[in-house]
């Protein structure tokens, strides 16, 4: 019987406009941040492939884990959600036939295909309009070639299904992950599994977002698993069976983006509870990066705190490998005394929307001079006027949107529900921050 609490926001929801609130003072707050998302997400599947049952306390209940939870569950696993706090996983045989929405999660729509390889029967995989368009062709070809039977739209796409057999023979096999490190971590996962586990090689521009894949590996390991990270681009996975255990979950760190940020603008202090003095999320690089725009980072048993003067510095940085922070970075650019270049970021074009067009397009509406390259933004700051700041159903749109609103009155954002992604609470947490009512 299906967990009532995997229920998800769905595609067709009602799109929330929302104001964002200006700060009348210096924020000082201290936000409790929710779980990592890549860590819960990464933790369940672990959990569906491995022997014995596993733990979660303090998972990220967002959509993307939830529909990533319901995926399991429609397979065959035991997912219980039922407490906020601790998640409970027991894994069963896998099985079709299943339908999976992927909703607009890249870690559903690239982690779970090797764990339906591995099911009996076929099971289907679709998900929101943008979804079709996101980069799926990779890790179609890759598991095509370690002998698994895919169905899939016209130039590697969504909607699919996977003709699982029950068992993966696995192997050698060769990706160009430079669109996503997803891609890489989505074959990873399952392999030990894989009756030869798998090795793959990369061949193509840099892979994006390396934290990720780090946090993978790291991961692999904490269940038992064989892995040679050892050589530049190629990740091997043995054969095994994996241990259940119990997974602590971090807070995300790069939802603490806004927050951190909310102390720069304003010449605040926010403090996020619980951040980890080592961590292979991308999100720590927050502390670096804040810095240079003029923050003044200090981590304590406390956590960390981020102090700002009320004057935003510009931003010449590759974020080639912390990609999702692009959106909060750019809207601290254009509310800074200098100008930015933010580098290295050509992929994001792929994720939840164009994030390189949407960025330029609403930060130039607001006023800001914005040029958009292919794999950059410059940002020449200039005075700002409120007005309508499209989300395109992307929360990291809407963190940036509510950065700008700090300074700039009158930011009108189309929906702020899109934040229910990754932080569902983020419109009560802002508010609470800045000291307005409501959410």
């Amino acid at each position: 019987m299906a967990d009532s609490n995997l229920a998800v926001t769905p595609p067709g929801r009602q799109a929330r406009p929302w104001t964002a609130p200006t700060a009348g003072n210096p924020v000082s707050a201290t936000v409790r941040l929710p779980g990592s998302k890549s860590m819960t997400a990464r933790a369940l599947i672990l959990a569906a492939v491995s022997t014995g049952s596993s733990t979660l306390r303090a998972p990220l209940r967002a959509r993307d884990t939830m529909l990533m939870a319901a995926g399991l569950q429609a397979m065959g696993a035991t997912v219980s959600t039922g407490d906020d706090d601790l998640w409970v996983v027991r894994p069963r045989p896998m099985h079709g036939p299943a339908k999976i929405d992927v909703g607009l999660a890249g870690t559903v729509m690239r982690f779970l295909p090797a764990v339906a390889a591995l099911a009996e029967g076929p099971v289907t995989f679709d998900g929101d309009p943008r979804a079709r368009q996101r980069p799926m062709a990779p890790i179609i070809d890759a598991l095509d070639k370690l002998g698994v039977r895919i169905e899939a739209s016209p130039g590697g796409h969504l909607p699919m299904t996977v003709h699982g057999a029950g068992r993966v023979t696995g192997g050698e096999v060769t990706i160009d992950a430079s669109s996503s490190s997803q891609l890489v971590s989505g074959l990873l996962l399952a392999a030990a599994a894989f009756e030869r586990g798998v090795v793959v090689r990369h061949v193509g521009p840099p892979v994006p977002s390396a934290p990720h894949l780090e946090m993978t590996v790291q991961m692999l390991r904490a269940v038992g698993a064989g892995v040679d990270d050892s050589t530049p681009d190629v990740w091997a996975v043995q054969p095994g069976r994996l241990a259940g255990r119990g997974w602590d979950i971090e807070p995300d760190l790069s939802g603490a983006a806004p927050f951190l940020a909310a102390a720069l603008v304003t010449g605040g202090a926010v403090t996020v509870p619980g951040w980890p003095r080592t961590t292979t999320q991308a999100g720590d690089r927050l502390r670096e990066l804040l810095s240079a725009m003029g923050g003044e980072p200090s981590l304590s048993t406390e956590g960390l705190t981020m102090r700002g003067a009320g004057v935003v510095h510009g931003l010449d940085a590759d974020l080639s490998q912390v990609s999702e922070l692009t959106p909060v970075l750019a809207g601290l650019a254009a509310l800074a005394d200098s100008p930015s270049r933010l580098r290295g970021i050509g992929h994001i074009r792929g994720h939840e929307t164009d994030r390189i067009a949407a960025l330029a397009r609403e930060l130039s509406r607001l006023g800001a001079d914005v040029i958009e390259l292919p794999d950059a933004l410059e940002i020449r700051p200039r005075p700002l006027t409120g007005g309508l700041f499209e989300t395109y159903d992307d929360h990291r749109m809407a963190h940036a949107a509510a950065v700008l609103g700090l300074a700039v009155p009158g930011v009108e954002l189309t929906d702020v529900a899109c934040t229910s992604k990754t932080m569902p609470e983020f419109p009560a947490l802002w508010s609470a921050m800045v000291g307005q009512p409501g959410g």
